[in-house]
């Protein structure tokens, strides 16, 4: 049984910084693709990073580039997601998925964590 465990959201004042945790149990992350989405209020669900197994390629979406970096511990099957200078916009629902694409596409993607919420206030 594949499980996905998000955790460190929470709230935090525009420029600051938080580190969102990927826990992965039931699958080897090392030899697939581990992405991060997020969904704000009243908007869909839109990429935001994902890493290749090996960890050595990754991906960003235009709006975080720069200020977010994904990164993954193969020894604790964890990918973490490093947010800095964070702005009102990054506010939602954070998700951490699992898949064997490499893609943006969410749909692609066969499991998926609970969420965690960021908040990022002004």
């Amino acid at each position: 049984q594949v499980q996905l465990v998000e955790s460190g959201g929470g709230l935090v004042q525009a420029g600051g910084s938080l580190r969102l945790s990927c826990a992965a149990s039931g699958l080897t992350f090392s030899t697939g693709v581990m992405a991060w989405f997020r969904q704000a209020p009243g908007k869909e669900r839109e990429f935001v990073a994902r890493i290749l197994g090996s960890g050595t390629i990754t991906y960003y979406a235009y709006s975080v580039k720069g200020r977010f970096t994904i990164s993954g511990d193969n020894a604790k099957n964890t990918v973490y997601l490093q947010m800095n200078s964070l702005k009102v916009e990054d506010t939602a629902v954070y998700y951490c998925a699992a898949g064997w694409l490499s893609t943006d596409n969410m749909s692609s993607y066969n499991y998926w964590g609970q969420g965690t919420l960021v908040t990022v206030s002004s």
